[in-house]
């Protein structure tokens, strides 16, 4: 980032999640921060962001790719949910409760080239109990700290330090729950895919697709809300 000048500092806030609007909302009310928020992949251009002069472009949850026009010229920060090098990747909320793990390290990183490979601003530790969106309000309140902390004390990024763990970016398929052995790992399935914009826990029975949402476990049985649709002829096969 360039040297700090008199007045607030301009940021770009980009992503397109409703779940962001908090996040942005609260970053607007800091009278240090002038905040122009993104939504989609065609607003984040370079000559889009040379009108704005940014100091920083901040990228919250975003999954489209950001063009080397954009990266190269700004300084572009991305936040991941994991202890990096450790799972570089796509669905790493997912990855990661499906490997039994329940807290884990956001990190703050500068976009480059290489997918979540760029050297680390910082982090903060998150515990990754309860539905996605929960999670994903959760991370948010830590991803504004950390914007605050980025633009206020300008530290500057440590390379990543390790052998890098790949993850490896989930389909839909891989939302049923068929051949789920455990109460547990059924319950996680659940939550961990309980947010918008993620395909939704199913199962088929015949020509019916079951999807479940808002899961609660106790010691001998899971509850969950389900929604049941007939599955069109040509998916049927």
């Amino acid at each position: 980032m360039s040297d700090r000048t008199d007045g607030p500092t301009r940021i770009v806030l980009a992503t397109p999640h409703a779940r962001h609007d908090r996040l942005e909302a609260s970053l607007r009310a800091r009278p240090t921060l002038q905040v122009t928020r993104l939504r989609t992949p065609a607003e984040l251009t370079a000559a889009n962001l040379q009108a704005i002069a940014p100091e920083c472009v901040f990228l919250p949850h975003w999954s489209s790719v950001i063009p080397e026009s954009v990266y190269g010229a700004f300084e572009c920060v991305v936040f991941h949910m994991t202890d990096l090098p450790f799972g570089r990747g796509g669905s790493p909320l997912q990855n990661l409760i499906v490997r039994g793990i329940y807290e884990t390290r956001i990190s703050a990183l500068r976009c480059g080239k290489e997918i979540d490979a760029g050297p680390i601003f910082t982090q903060r530790t998150l515990s990754l109990h309860g539905g996605a969106e929960e999670i994903f309000l959760r991370a948010a309140t830590l991803i504004e700290q950390m914007i605050v902390e980025i633009v206020d004390n300008r530290p500057t990024p440590r390379p990543q330090v390790g052998e890098p763990t790949l993850f490896r970016r989930r389909r839909p398929a891989d939302s049923d729950i068929a051949g789920l052995a455990s109460l547990e790992k059924l319950h996680d399935h659940i939550r961990m895919l309980d947010a918008e914009g993620y395909p939704k826990a199913f199962l088929r029975v015949g020509r019916l697709q079951l999807e479940f949402g808002r899961s609660r476990l106790t010691h001998d049985h899971v509850t969950a809300d389900v929604r049941i649709t007939v599955v069109p002829d040509e998916e049927a096969s």
